[in-house]
């Protein structure tokens, strides 16, 4: 078995940013106290507009790749952890990647939703739960690796 770091890991510094991205964050939209649900973004990739987003980290990830990324984590790992530190915190209870083609399939009109991996939790350590009702913990991380290709800047026209 490979954990998701082994799976896609996390980038080595040096990488440029490319010119018109959006940076943000992304938080946990629901979160069902009684049963220790939380539900969100765990990566977008591309926004509404089909506009390349970038992560904390500066990176960026093409709607293939992070295809691929989520449906490897689901298929051999699925274990939420805390901070990139310690696993065992939480498990996988839901995971759609919403490409552009499976939007499309299920009827959802085109700019309503990011591209993007969409993910839900069942937090099973209860001090993890009390750091994510308390906003210390207010969005997923995604955690991994993968050798940086610098983009080249397009030429301001």
């Amino acid at each position: 078995m490979f954990t998701f770091n082994e799976l896609v890991g996390r980038q080595p510094d040096g990488v440029k940013k490319t010119a018109g991205t959006i940076t943000g964050r992304f938080s946990i939209k629901k979160a069902d106290e009684d049963k220790h649900l939380a539900f969100g973004w765990a990566y977008v990739s591309q926004d509404e507009e089909g506009q390349q987003t970038e992560d904390w980290s500066g990176d960026q990830l093409e709607p293939a790749e992070l295809e691929q990324a989520a449906y490897g984590f689901v298929e051999l790992y699925r274990e939420g952890g805390e901070m990139h530190k310690r696993g065992g915190c939480a498990v996988l209870v839901e995971s759609m990647v919403f490409t552009t083609e499976q939007q499309k399939a299920l009827g959802i009109p085109e700019g309503t939703l990011p591209v993007g991996w969409w993910i839900g939790l069942k937090v099973t350590d209860d001090d993890v739960w009390a750091k994510v009702k308390d906003g210390t913990y207010p969005m997923f991380s995604i955690e991994g690796s993968a050798i940086r290709e610098e983009i080249p800047e397009e030429p301001d026209d």
